[in-house]
């Protein structure tokens, strides 16, 4: 069933019709009108523009959107299973790659156990349905205690700050379209939108805040595409977030400004914030951050005089050495100005599908835990059920008990994104099999054995499971497949379930039966679950009559109905006739809108075992004297490297599309004109860039938009190596930034990588 559609006649007499989806290619989950001409399978989609009667984007889109069907025609996207035969890729039937993987994969396990394989997911499966629903599967079934994902390269610090002091993982994010004033740190949503704050055009709603009177500040040590347009422009030197929050924090405090008297009731260890922050004067971090300390004071200032005012930071903020520091104080500082959990302040979204914070009792739950499992070789702390990558290249290098000698990537492609991949890219080399579910032959999946590749983005379904639960206004947005299947393809969630059914010991005969009754089965599961919640929609209804009620629906969207009726808008089975199902989104293609974030959601939203916001979790106490030892470090005038992003980009995925590479090159090395003329190079000449564990040559551009003493480099590019099977994104003038990162700089709370502030040498090339 395709989406409400227009049908003509087309000037060739071909029937076209308009067909509405959500982008999946970034954090914004902006509406796409596109047009389709043809029948059948000979269908294609010939205009892609934004949908203005989207209830969220209202039109709005990026380059990348409108590329969707420049990726559904890449003639580089595997079309068919592929298995390596004597070091060459060859094309096979679906049977013969899980007979593959059955033969290469099950004898490892049988011999070495369960942990001498490892998973990584990447990026791309947050924003696809079936993997959001079948991953948990796929990890069960493998089971294995290595498992990895991108999380824990980018945004792990917030998850277990946001964590530690709510219960769970409820993320506050700005309420853009009511504040007066923000304050945004390590974010460029000019260029990329927002991350773990889901807002279509995002520029769009910094200017209105500008247009109503308010003001938007913009901490970066570069002149980001943000920072032009900003009313303020504070270049901070990288990695010295937490010591700047920490600042303002104390100000706030110091000066009498602090208000937090709208959540005080609800907060643990509100006392002891002034000592804990007492060393982080603005004299103490002026010559750390490098901003004065009177800056800092009217930043302070401005922020509590402000009728209602946000801070936001984002990966910036994660990818640094103090990362889940500088995450906990950007909410320490909202609690103090007065602005956690109220209107035009930061807030908390409620999705449709259901989070932890509207599940079970309010108020009340238990907690975060962490640190539960340590890592074989490097005894790196679990987080969220995963490791933090950098223990992924010394597990796979370090023979004895438990080595990995095999490994499962859905949707990644950590030799891209991961810290020294040049380390990582050996290690993969050495495995003794791998198996990749991805549509691509790129630095990662050139290492394995078999991959499988799940359709594109036209010819799946949608639903942004986990980023709605991040948006800046309640929506809930359902998008078709705008096209069928081809022929002998199978879905992402037929290949996923399979593979978790090969990895149980089913044979590759019983594997589309194993797959439907597992399915079912997790259906079955959920509902039961619901039934269970005495504070639910559906608690103690009877699983047989409300799994009858979803009409033979099968695969993501039996389980995302079960999660949408369960839900806190939700009709729960006929509770409520006016409540969400999927049946209510297929009839509204433009998405549903369920109202503005609410205010004083605390502490019904709360899940820690306090029924309070944990102020000072144990171990945050525990990594602040790290950063207080820092006061004293010798902030030298060493090169640091930070990342930026391109509004043309999306870390690696897009570098394939010819129209979004065309024009000057963008993977360049951004440089200080004083800091050029000091290392004796000039500008669009190459300079060789060296860090502890690697070095590139990249082409300077010399500007003023940046701070002294840094250097920024884009990631995501470099796919030109070896084997790879990507041919715009290979002949692109691009480096590889990870070859510079270090899996040793890194916030040692959270084991996330910091990318940011990484100690380089610049010579001429």
């Amino acid at each position: 069933m395709n989406s409400p559609s227009s049908t003509d006649a087309g000037t060739d007499s071909e029937p076209t019709r308009t067909a509405f989806r959500t982008c999946p290619l970034c954090e914004a989950g902006c509406g796409l009108q596109i047009t389709v001409k043809g029948e059948g399978a000979n269908q294609e989609v010939t205009h892609i523009r934004g949908d203005m009667q989207d209830v969220f984007s209202k039109g709005f889109i990026c380059p990348k959107g409108s590329t969707l069907r420049q990726f559904q025609s890449d003639p580089d996207r595997l079309r068919r299973p592929v298995v390596k035969r004597d070091g060459e890729f060859v094309e096979v039937e679906w049977d013969e790659a899980f007979a593959t993987i059955a033969a290469g994969l099950m004898p490892i396990l049988d011999e070495h156990g369960r942990d001498s394989a490892a998973i990584y997911l990447g990026n791309p499966g947050a924003h696809s349905i079936a993997p959001m629903m079948y991953n948990r599967n796929l990890i069960k079934s493998l089971g294995t205690r290595n498992r990895f994902s991108a999380s824990t390269v980018d945004q792990r610090p917030k998850e277990i700050s946001a964590a530690l002091m709510f219960g769970s993982v409820a993320v506050p994010v700005p309420d853009l379209n009511r504040t007066d004033h923000i304050i945004l740190l390590g974010a460029n949503p000019y260029a990329s939108n927002g991350s773990l704050c889901t807002a279509p055009d995002f520029p769009g709603r910094l200017e209105a805040i500008q247009a109503r009177g308010g003001k938007v500040v913009v901490i970066d040590p570069r002149r980001s595409e943000t920072a032009l347009k900003a009313d303020e422009h504070v270049a901070i030197r990288p990695g010295t977030d937490s010591h700047l929050l920490a600042a303002i924090a104390n100000v706030l405090i110091t000066d009498g400004l602090a208000d937090p008297s709208h959540v005080a009731e609800h907060c643990n260890n509100l006392d002891d914030l002034p000592a804990l922050l007492a060393p982080f004067t603005p004299e103490a971090v002026e010559s750390i951050c490098g901003i004065d300390a009177a800056h800092i004071r009217t930043i302070a200032t401005e922020l509590a005089s402000a009728k209602t005012a946000a801070v936001y930071g984002r990966i910036g903020t994660c990818t640094q050495e103090f990362g889940t520091l500088a995450s906990w104080l950007v909410d320490i500082v909202n609690i103090l100005s007065g602005n956690l959990d109220k209107v035009g302040g930061a807030m908390f979204s409620k999705g449709a599908v259901g989070q932890p914070s509207t599940k079970g009792k309010p108020g009340s739950g238990r907690g975060f835990r962490m640190g539960r499992a340590t890592s074989r070789v490097g005894k790196h702390s679990e987080s969220l059920g995963e490791f933090s990558v950098a223990a992924l290249p010394e597990e796979i290098e370090t023979e004895g008990p438990g080595q990995v000698r095999a490994l499962v990537t859905v949707a990644g492609n950590p030799v891209s994104s991961n810290p020294n991949s040049g380390r990582l890219d050996a290690a993969l080399g050495s495995l003794e099999f791998m198996v990749s579910v991805d549509p691509f032959i790129n630095e990662t999946t050139r290492h394995a054995d078999v991959i499988l590749p799940p359709p594109p983005p036209l010819q799946k379904s949608h639903y942004d499971l986990a980023l709605l639960n991040f948006a800046v206004h309640n929506v809930a947005n359902y998008s078709e497949p705008v096209l069928p299947l081809d022929e002998g393809q199978l879905s992402e969630g037929a290949i996923m379930l399979r593979l978790a059914a090969l990895f149980d010991g089913a044979d590759v005969s019983e594997l589309e039966a194993a797959a439907a009754a597992s399915d079912e089965g997790a259906a079955r599961a959920m509902l039961a679950s619901a039934t269970r919640d005495e504070y639910g929609k559906v608690h103690g209804r009877d699983v047989d009559e409300m799994f009858e009620q979803l009409n033979g629906e099968s695969g993501p969207e039996r389980l995302l109905d079960v999660m949408l009726q369960t839900g806190p808008y939700g009709a729960g089975f006929g509770a409520d006739p006016d409540g969400l199902s999927l049946a209510t989104l297929r009839a509204n293609p433009n998405g549903v809108d369920l109202g503005a974030l609410e205010p004083e959601r605390i502490p019904d939203l709360l899940r820690t075992p306090s029924g309070k916001i944990e102020l000072t979790p144990e171990q945050i106490l525990g990594d602040m004297p790290r950063l207080v030892a820092s006061l004293d470090r010798d902030w030298d005038d060493t090169m640091v490297l930070v990342g930026r992003r391109h509004v043309r980009s999306n870390n690696s995925w897009m570098h394939n599309v010819p129209v979004l590479m065309k024009g000057r090159n963008r993977c360049t090395m951004q440089m200080h004109p004083e800091d050029a003329e000091r290392h004796g190079v000039d500008d669009g000449a190459p300079a060789r860039v060296a860090s502890r564990v690697g070095e590139v040559i990249i082409d300077v551009e010399i500007t003023d938009g940046i701070r002294p003493g840094v250097v920024s480099i884009p990631h995501g590019f470099g796919q030109n190596m070896p084997g790879v099977k990507l041919r715009t994104a290979t002949e692109y003038r691009g480096v590889n930034t990870n070859v510079l990162t270090d899996e040793s700089f890194r916030d040692e709370l959270s084991g996330n990588i910091a990318l940011n502030g990484v100690p380089v040498t610049i010579t001429p090339a």
